[in-house]
């Protein structure tokens, strides 16, 4: 029996409901409130067990198929990268470039490079000691520092793979992960920098005070500088000459080298090439805790992948598209319903992946069922996963804890800017619309 359309809608509703009780109440890991999610909404739709066991196995397949090893080896990376001490080497160069009197853009800037393989959360907390050591060093008002250095982790962060939401997220619409990097690259820039705008705007008009701690360790690692950027520099070069290459002809080295997996893996590699005497204990640590992290993200990504393949059977977009006139949303329907399950639950990984595997069918209808059409979609979707952190988000009790701010400024300022670099992010779509369709 084929459901209806009201079924089809109030067992969505119950799936993302129940998701969103479980990990904001309740505190479930996604993965376990992803997987009841699938029997609540395969039920709800009349699959049989058998039925929804089935397409939950397909799709959690079929997710880490194409995306495991990118997810694998950017964990791998960015763990190198902080153990070595390339962070702050490249933070410490782009800070000399910019100068300290412009330290809060100086802290945007690195938050942006080092959040390219680093997650938000990691990488926050690798650079909260030097953020704090230039603020005082500087004079500047630590919630500015703070908030700018969080705006440029959490704009790569949200539209870029290797981070388990873009890449997810990419794996189940089908856009081209190697095309993601490059154009979310370059479409993260706006968001950053309206984020940074609006920390020292609205930042400045809140007095905060540094409170006295312990120095921070400012000694840095033997690193020259180029050698620290070049683990993230080089594989951004060979996916953008992979992909240059598939305009021209397929098969050659440059269209070999720039497949992400390989051009990660020669970031890996470089990474090694930044420390000096390496020890088997050391590398066999730093391949645990890489494995540990990834397998994590992996357990999460895969069960968003079941979440989309049983939401797949219920035909959706074939219902949606009868009952709306979605053309004329476009790409504004991914960044909606991205936001609203953002500030519902929280992180930005499920709310970008949910949002996916509801879009998906809907392609055709948005107009968005093209090469070009899924970037679109994947930065809408991303835009969208910026919108709107506050209480109930992670990334943002880090950003406080390790910078020391209080509930107030935070909401004033943090979430403030969150939902300014949302709305930068739909804008930037909207624009690069005219080019990629």
């Amino acid at each position: 029996m084929t459901p209806t359309f009201l079924q089809v809608l109030l067992s969505l509703a119950a799936g993302i409901g129940l998701i969103v009780l479980l990990t904001v109440k309740f505190r479930f890991h996604a993965f376990f409130a992803l997987f009841l999610a699938c029997f609540v909404v395969g039920l709800g739709i009349q699959l049989p067990f058998t039925g929804i066991i089935g397409a939950m196995k397909d799709g959690f397949g079929h997710i880490l198929k194409n995306l495991g090893f990118v997810i694998i080896l950017g964990t791998m990376l960015g763990v190198v990268l902080e153990h070595t001490g390339s962070t702050r080497v490249m933070a410490a160069s782009i800070l000399r470039l910019v100068g300290e009197k412009r330290a809060a853009v100086a802290m945007g800037i690195t938050g942006f490079i080092v959040g390219l393989p680093i997650f938000c959360d990691s990488g926050y907390i690798v650079l909260s000691g030097l953020n704090r050591s230039v603020a005082r060093r500087s004079g500047a008002s630590i919630l500015v520092m703070s908030v700018s250095l969080a705006a440029g982790l959490y704009a790569v962060h949200c539209l870029i793979p290797p981070h388990p939401g873009a890449t997810a997220a990419a794996g189940i619409i089908g856009a081209d992960v190697g095309k993601l990097i490059l154009v979310g690259a370059l479409a993260a820039i706006p968001p950053a920098v309206a984020g940074c705008w609006w920390a020292a705007w609205m930042g400045k008009k809140i007095p905060v005070t540094l409170e006295d701690g312990p120095e921070e360790n400012d000694s840095l690692p033997n690193i020259p500088a180029w050698k620290a950027f070049l683990p993230i520099l080089v594989p951004i070069a060979l996916i953008a000459a992979g992909a240059f290459s598939d305009l021209r002809e397929g098969g050659s080295l440059l269209h070999v080298l720039g497949e992400p997996s390989i051009a990660l893996s020669v970031g890996v590699l470089l990474a090694f090439y930044t420390g000096r005497g390496w020890k088997r204990e050391a590398i066999h640590r730093l391949m645990s805790e890489a494995g540990e992290k990834a397998g994590g993200i992996l357990v999460i990504i895969g069960a968003g992948g079941a979440f989309g393949a049983v939401l797949a059977t219920s035909k959706l977009g074939d219902h949606l598209n009868g009952a709306m006139q979605l053309q004329s949303l476009g790409i504004v329907f991914p960044f909606l319903l991205a936001s609203v399950l953002k500030t519902a639950q929280g992180s930005s990984t499920v709310a970008i992946m949910t949002a996916a595997t509801i879009i998906h069918p809907l392609l055709p209808a948005l107009g968005l069922d093209s090469d070009g059409g899924r970037l679109l979609c994947m930065l809408s979707l991303g835009a969208g996963s910026m919108m709107i952190s506050h209480a109930n988000d992670a990334y943002f009790w880090v950003i406080s804890k390790f910078s020391g701010l209080e509930m107030q400024p935070m909401l004033k300022v943090y979430t403030g800017a969150t939902v300014v670099m949302g709305l930068t992010g739909l804008i930037t779509a909207i624009v690069l619309q005219q080019f990629l369709l």
